[in-house]
């Protein structure tokens, strides 16, 4: 069984890097938290240092959590990611047999699927415990994280002017998201948020689907388009959302096999495949692609 980086006796995983945590802790945003960026970048770090089946597990739930609500903040504290919205909804850990996610007021959320299965004699919290080779059911998790979020009630009302208020996310020619330039997981599902339509739930698979076929891999948005990569090696896929269809892109297209069909003349070794509603995902022969591609050196621009 894969363990990444934990040590056989240590009761947590390896910790991000030490350059990583003092970059952070010098871009502090509130309290002894960072949030943000930072966090996010910890965070991002935290799974790639985990590796194996634990670092895809935080990973995949990371992702629900983000999606559940876009309202949420990723947040460092106590060395652990924490997910935040008027309160703390969940934090992260990784130990060496499971991945926990609790919920530090789990006891007063309603559980219909019944999901906690730790710390269930507490008055106040509740846990997900999260073993090898189990799944967590995705729909039932992000109601729990909503009801989460509610139990923590509304945010206190912002005291800036008007203008300074959040803005919706412009979607530009063919629905495709505007989402500013950004590394980590945080501004991908942004712009995963902001899909219109099916091809919200297109993102959510596309990138559920990515980090479960290359752990640890990086991310983030270019020229309003999510971007994947490998640390080092440059990216190797990205998205970008049209009228009818979503176009996903391998820059060393030609190398895949089979192909992918999308491609002309002046695209060189960059190939595509444009996936519509009628279409659906083809999950399997995708998940073969970005496996293939993420072995290949990336493009570097």
């Amino acid at each position: 069984m894969a363990e990444g980086t934990a040590k056989p006796k240590a009761k947590r995983a390896s910790r991000a890097s030490k350059p990583a945590l003092k970059a952070a802790k010098t871009a502090k945003v509130e309290g002894p938290a960072e949030v943000g960026e930072p966090a996010s970048r910890l965070i991002d770090q935290r799974i790639h240092d985990i590796g194996g089946w634990r670092g895809e597990t935080l990973a995949r739930m990371r992702a629900l959590i983000l999606n559940a609500d876009p309202g949420m903040t990723e947040e460092w504290k106590w060395e652990n990611p924490v997910w935040s919205h008027g309160g703390i909804v969940c934090t992260g850990e990784a130990y060496k047999t499971v991945v926990k996610l609790t919920f530090p007021r789990g006891a007063s959320i309603p559980d219909p699927s019944r999901l906690f299965n730790a710390s269930l004699d507490g008055n106040t919290r509740r846990a997900i415990d999260i073993r090898e080779g189990e799944e967590v059911d995705a729909a039932a998790f992000k109601a729990l994280v909503r009801a989460a979020v509610a139990r923590n009630g509304p945010p206190a009302k912002a005291t800036e002017p008007a203008a300074n208020k959040a803005q919706p996310v412009k979607l530009l020619s063919g629905g495709n998201p505007q989402i500013a330039k950004g590394d980590g997981d945080s501004p991908v599902q942004a712009y995963i948020a902001a899909m219109p339509g099916w091809k919200r739930d297109l993102g959510e698979r596309l990138d559920a689907l990515i980090v479960r076929a290359v752990p640890g891999v990086r991310k983030a948005v270019r020229w309003n388009s999510p971007f994947y990569g490998v640390e080092g090696r440059g990216w190797f896929l990205s998205f970008h959302v049209f009228t009818r269809y979503v176009k996903v892109t391998f820059f060393a297209g030609t190398s895949l096999r089979p192909v992918p069909p999308g491609g002309t003349p002046k695209s060189k070794e960059v190939r595509w495949v444009d996936i519509t509603e009628d279409d659906g995902l083809d999950e399997a022969r995708m998940a073969a692609w970005v496996k293939q591609a993420a072995a290949l050196p990336g493009w570097a621009p």
